[in-house]
């Protein structure tokens, strides 16, 4: 899966080829590592000029998608057969350093972590409907469990009233981003052409289906809906169940728990076969956020939502060069 040479360097590498294979909003990769002196261990920051200040203004959904690369990175290194040793946030006076990742005692890899590994390659986001094929009926309870065991809860939305309100709340989402400028402009900044040499961002190719075909609607990478205001069908049927990701707090060291939970459910459902869509649109407009928080999430600060099921196709996205990526310990990360 990735390639292991000799050399402190490689080591580094190794980490770093794994961890950007998590997720971020718009494929951002809002991550910079640094490999510290004498193969160490490796730093995991964010990288400011990737956020989406229009879409993402606190920097949220950025601190979960680098949780969810240094998962990664904790998933690798215990592959390799060492215990990481995690320090978190060990700057206070900089707060863009969120983590440092040391090799520790070495530790056979269990089973699970040898699959949750595994997966790192097979998952991907998904747009649009999923097939009408069932999920097997022990994952949500073990989705739970992933959560749990990550400082986070996992609720799954059943029933019609909770599903047609959350809908409603993602429509609304939706709309109002789809009316804005400022966010029309951000989301073009990170869509290209696919003939365009990008290793970031969504191609404008990335899904052909009309953003409104199910029941949750999904963002409007391509500009369809100003072609085709109504889609020619709805499938409420293949959208899936529908889950949201909470924390019992709503600040940094909460998002990145949040990002890591949602890597090992997103790398469970995977090796299982099941990939997410996200419907992250109301956790970006602040009123509906408490909506959810106060009739969806059971009271839990919601940071992530998203539809699971069996995708008809994937679509892998590309990922930056880990020479992009990682830097020395006197590079400068400004």
């Amino acid at each position: 899966m990735f390639a292991v040479h000799a050399g402190p360097s490689h080591a580094s590498g190794y980490l770093v080829r794994a961890a950007v294979t998590a997720p971020s909003p718009c494929n951002t990769q809002p991550w910079t590592f640094v490999a510290e002196d004498g193969d160490r261990g490796i730093e995991v920051h964010i990288d400011g000029t990737r956020r989406l200040p229009v879409a993402d203004p606190a920097g949220r959904e950025s601190v979960i998608s680098c949780g969810a690369a240094l998962l990664n990175v904790r998933l690798a290194m215990l592959h390799l057969g060492f215990t990481p040793v995690v320090e978190y946030f060990p700057s206070p006076a900089d707060p863009a350093f969120l983590a440092r990742v040391a090799w520790g005692a070495h530790q056979r890899p269990s089973p699970e972590v040898e699959r949750l590994f595994g997966a790192l390659r097979r998952r991907h986001t998904v747009r649009g409907p999923f097939l009408a094929e069932q999920l097997p009926p022990s994952l949500a309870d073990d989705l739970r469990d992933h959560a749990h065991r990550a400082g986070a809860t996992l609720d799954f939305v059943t029933g019609r009233a909770g599903r047609r309100d959350l809908a409603e709340l993602v429509r609304l989402a939706e709309d109002a981003h789809r009316s804005r400028p400022d966010y029309a402009a951000e989301q073009r900044r990170w869509t290209w052409w696919p003939d365009e040499p990008r290793y970031d961002g969504i191609p404008l190719d990335i899904d052909a289906t009309h953003p409104d075909l199910t029941t949750f609607p999904g963002r409007d990478y391509v500009g369809l809906t100003r072609m085709f205001p109504a889609p020619p069908q709805r499938r409420p049927s293949r959208t899936g169940p529908v889950a949201i990701l909470g924390t019992d707090r709503d600040d940094p060291a909460a998002w990145l728990r949040a990002g890591a939970a949602l890597q090992r459910i997103l790398l469970e459902a995977a090796d299982r076969g099941v990939m997410a869509a996200f419907l992250t649109q109301p956790l970006e407009v602040p009123s509906l956020r408490v909506r959810i928080r106060q009739t969806l999430s059971g009271g839990a600060f919601p940071q992530m939502m998203f539809r699971l099921g069996h995708p008809s196709c994937v679509r892998p996205l590309p990922r930056r060069p880990v020479a992009e990526v990682l830097r020395t310990p006197d590079a400068d990360l400004t």
